[in-house]
């Protein structure tokens, strides 16, 4: 599944020399798609739980997500051939990780293809790859079956970020950003893939946390092709990356705590995680704004591409930095359609936002011609990438 053809993007601004650009977006999903409204049912229904109280819990949290539809890739099937998931204390990791290897490379090829169809050159001219997931754990890595499945060149330079979370997919396009801008003339594919079998769990009253994470994340793969100096004759950049940082906050790493067991990925989330994003989001925008001489008055008159990790975090991002209304929908769009998506779900932020700027047929003027684009994943770590619209 890809975005629209970018190429009708004919009236797209210059972008400067030398300066990494994202040239195409792709996306690809398993065949599953849960609605919210069906999904406690079924999840209770699939592990064998009858407990009222953990099912009300469950109907709650499904509300206030905000999710509304979501792909996965857990089937009957899967249950059928591995009813020991469904089982409290059961050692799986090696069942999870056989489904979860194969399921991210599949997504990762459509999601690689989509984006390559988008982007319009030959497989050929894509000389580097990135690629990013926490779903799956091997040697070799996903890197190399997503290498060998969309046919890449076997002189293609490879580098893999395992287990960033819901930061990994900002900085993998910050990798790759540093990759295009000291290797003139290269391509670089950024693909990232995820899926949640590898944390599935039956509901049990001792692990509270386990139901939120099923009220709020998705399956399915995203994809991006970087580089610079766009050659204008087959190329449509759509985004410049002006300026990339990370900044880890001291302390914090219990706050976003996961952990690879016998029985799979088992993650704890502090209540306290929205509310220290909050605390921290303007200093770190500032440092990334400063870079073009915008301030803290400026907030509104630039785009935000936020990965949606909850709707805590968009709401009191919203509140601190006071934004209009219309700023995050990309980011809630994407929530709601495809849940939390992990290190994909800026992929999918990206693409609603090029639809929204569509929609609204805006004339052609400095407000939102720069904006940020930002994640925030365990460490606790916030990745951000100051950057500037060239399809308006």
């Amino acid at each position: 599944m890809g975005i629209e053809d970018n190429k009708n993007g004919a009236n797209s601004k210059k972008a400067n020399p030398g300066k990494a650009t994202i040239l195409a977006l792709g996306k690809g999903f398993p065949h599953q798609l849960v609605m919210q409204e069906f999904l406690v049912d079924g999840y209770f229904r699939d592990t064998n739980c009858d407990d009222p109280e953990l099912k009300q819990k469950l109907t709650r949290l499904c509300k206030t997500t905000t999710v509304k539809t979501r792909y996965v890739v857990m089937s009957e099937e899967i249950l059928n051939k591995y009813p020991e998931l469904a089982i409290e204390g059961q050692p799986t990791v090696t069942q999870r990780l056989d489904i979860c290897n194969e399921a991210v490379t599949e997504m990762a090829i459509e999601a690689s293809q989509a984006c390559i169809a988008n982007w319009g050159r030959p497989i050929t001219d894509i000389t580097h790859l990135v690629y990013v997931s926490s779903s799956e754990a091997r040697l070799p890595g996903g890197d190399i079956y997503l290498a060998k499945g969309i046919g890449l060149k076997p002189e293609t330079n490879r580098v893999m970020l395992y287990f960033s979370g819901c930061s990994g997919g900002v900085a993998g396009l910050r990798v790759a950003k540093d990759i295009a801008e000291n290797n003139p003339g290269s391509r670089v594919l950024l693909a990232t893939s995820e899926t949640t079998i590898i944390g599935f769990k039956p509901p049990s009253p001792n692990r509270p946390y386990d139901l939120v994470g099923v009220a709020l994340f998705g399956d399915g793969a995203g994809a991006m092709i970087i580089g610079t100096d766009p050659n204008p004759n087959t190329e449509r950049p759509l985004f410049e990356l002006h300026t990339a940082i990370q900044h880890f906050l001291p302390n914090t790493e219990k706050i976003i705590d996961g952990r690879l067991t016998e029985e799979g990925i088992s993650f704890k989330l502090d209540r306290a995680l929205p509310q220290i994003i909050e605390d921290n989001i303007e200093g770190f925008c500032s440092k990334l704004m400063e870079n073009i001489g915008l301030t803290n008055k400026d907030y509104n008159k630039i785009f935000w591409a936020v990965h949606p990790g909850g709707p805590a975090i968009l709401n009191r991002l919203e509140k601190r930095l006071d934004l209009s209304p219309d700023k995050l929908i990309a980011s809630r769009r994407a929530l709601a359609d495809y849940g939390n998506a992990s290190s994909n779900t800026i992929v999918y932020v990206m693409e609603y936002m090029m639809e929204e700027n569509k929609k609204m047929n805006k004339e052609t003027k400095n407000d939102d011609e720069w904006g940020l684009i930002l994640a925030f994943g365990p460490g606790v770590t916030f990745e951000g990438i100051l950057a500037r619209n060239l399809i308006r």
